[in-house]
């Protein structure tokens, strides 16, 4: 089956996940784990939000829904690189982790479990959150998957590592926290990218530093730039590990590029996040997430093209990295 987006077709018609929702790009729909054989990558949505931790901040669960109708504006060309994404890899859309509403554990093994199908079938998972709770069991099936240790690359505004948010463990600010537990992960193979402002604590800095984790905050990258930040990063995740995670929160960028995502300025650009998440990917991931985009608050949907732009970013990393295109 052709796995090529169809948005300069004039008679396009796109496969949907569900009545008026798209399959990312209008890529082929795979409907159960034994169709995904022969895919490099597979998109899934994972529709979840559990506590809120600020404010009215919530409706970030919309978002894989809102990511996908705003793909359905683009191809697989990256004129910056070249080359057609979808002349390289095939790629699916997996649909969506069934979400059980107010029931946390049953909604991340459902993750987990779509992500195990995922990997188990030889191809690399593209996931839209979601809150960021959901990184935590693709982090856990991946690692689960891997004969060796697997490193994490952590692109965000906040360390997310808080033990727990009044009873919760799962809280979006707690991911990071639960993956330093998994069992095949290093906390020093795990870089905190992009860190900044008064959303993060103390605490959060001393957990990180005692754990053995890497902070590079936007400072840092700013001050020493993009190549000394992917080099210092690779390095680091890839120190002793046989497979890199990448996981992304939309408020690694500026405001002023990410208006439907938590308001935090001083981040990165765009153009910034772009050339990361394609280096990164261009030296081989295991997998890839993109949370936290809250499509009720998103002036003009752009938070969420973003997100679908970056998802193509790194894809065409996964694509130079395994085809040396």
């Amino acid at each position: 089956m052709e796995s090529k987006p169809k948005t300069f077709d004039p008679g396009r018609t796109y496969p949907e996940i569900y009545s008026g929702t798209p399959t990312f790009l209008g890529l082929p729909l795979i409907r159960n784990k034994e169709e995904m054989s022969g895919y490099d990558a597979a998109v899934m949505g994972a529709p979840w939000e559990g506590i809120v931790t600020w404010g009215s901040f919530t409706g970030c669960e919309l978002a894989p829904k809102a990511v996908r109708n705003a793909s359905a504006r683009y191809g697989g060309f990256l004129p910056e690189f070249g080359f057609d994404v979808f002349d390289f890899l095939r790629v699916g859309d997996y649909g969506d982790a069934e979400s059980v509403p107010g029931d946390i554990g049953k909604t991340l093994s459902r993750i987990k479990g779509r992500a195990e199908d995922i990997i188990s079938g030889g191809a690399v998972p593209i996931t839209f959150g979601g809150d960021h709770s959901i990184a935590v069991p693709i982090v856990r099936a991946l690692a689960e998957h891997t004969e060796g240790k697997v490193g994490v690359i952590h692109l965000d505004a906040h360390l997310d590592n808080i033990n727990r948010y009044g009873d919760e463990e799962y809280a979006r600010c707690s991911p990071l926290h639960r993956i330093y537990e998994i069992e095949n992960v290093d906390p020093k193979n795990i870089v905190h990218l992009g860190i900044r402002g008064p959303r993060n604590n103390k605490k959060q800095f001393e957990t990180a530093n005692d754990k053995g984790a890497t902070i590079l905050t936007s400072f840092d990258i700013k001050a020493n730039g993009l190549d000394y930040t992917v080099e210092k990063t690779l390095e680091t995740v890839g120190d002793g590990t046989e497979a890199v995670y990448v996981t992304v929160c939309s408020d690694i960028l500026d405001i002023a590029y990410n208006p439907g995502g938590p308001p935090d300025p001083c981040g990165l650009s765009t153009f910034e996040l772009s050339l990361l998440l394609y280096r990164f990917a261009s030296a081989g991931i295991a997998g890839f997430d993109f949370v936290e985009v809250y499509p009720l608050m998103d002036s003009n949907n752009i938070s969420s093209h973003v997100a679908a732009w970056m998802a193509l970013y790194a894809m065409g990393g996964i694509a130079k990295y395994k085809f040396d295109v």
